[in-house]
């Protein structure tokens, strides 16, 4: 064919003397080329580009749909917020009051006398104020029986006041005839540690008054 018949007859030092057919083919090779670097140096990496936006378009789609939904359920949602702190008020209005912690101390001192158990420390230490109540710590070591100290919770379970004692490293021990190596003494225990209790605070306490340490309670 004539096409390639003037391209083994080319003359390299006269490119201005190529034929037109022959000018042409390479030209179009030349765009080829332009074409092909063009996409691999800037559309491809464009590709890239337009693949994280799709992905964050995903992302945002479901973002607004959580936030739609939970525009759509706000007035219930505070409705419900609402119910809750009343509840939380109402449960803490069920634990001593101020006035009433010092007598309450000295009821859950009675209690354990009243169940057999032998008080040796009864000690109550400052208050820790939280937000809406106040924490009671009282030092203690009796002796009792298992029996007497089951006797003893369930009495101040039965006290007019919501109760509510917590242990903190407290230590249940057999009491010993003659030191660590003697045998137990008729079921006889030793409990010692620290246990809390709670009070609500005031309105004017949880406004940012500070409670006034209780007293303390008798043996």
């Amino acid at each position: 064919m004539k096409f390639f018949d003037d391209l083994k007859n080319l003359d390299r030092n006269n490119i201005g003397g190529w034929p037109t057919s022959v000018k042409g083919f390479f030209v179009a090779i030349v765009i080829v080329v332009i074409v092909f670097l063009g996409w691999y140096f800037y559309v491809d990496g464009q590709q890239g580009v337009l693949a994280t936006g799709q992905q964050d378009e995903v992302k945002l789609k479901q973002e607004f749909q959580s936030k739609q939904a939970k525009v759509v359920n706000l007035d219930a949602l505070k409705a419900q917020l609402a119910q809750m702190n009343e509840m939380l008020s109402q449960m803490l209005r069920e634990l001593p009051s101020k006035t009433e912690m010092p007598a309450l101390l000295v009821n859950i001192s009675q209690t354990a006398q009243a169940a057999g158990i032998e008080t040796e420390e009864f000690t109550p230490k400052p208050e820790v104020p939280k937000e809406f109540y106040a924490i009671q710590p009282i030092a203690l070591k009796m002796q009792g029986t298992y029996h007497q100290f089951g006797t003893f919770i369930s009495g101040v379970a039965s006290l007019p006041r919501v109760v509510i004692l917590t242990m903190h490293d407290v230590s249940l021990t057999a009491v010993k005839t003659s030191g660590k190596d003697g045998p137990p003494v008729g079921g006889e225990l030793t409990l010692q540690g620290t246990v809390q209790t709670y009070r609500y605070l005031g309105d004017e306490e949880a406004k940012g008054g500070k409670p006034a340490p209780a007293k303390k309670g008798g043996k």
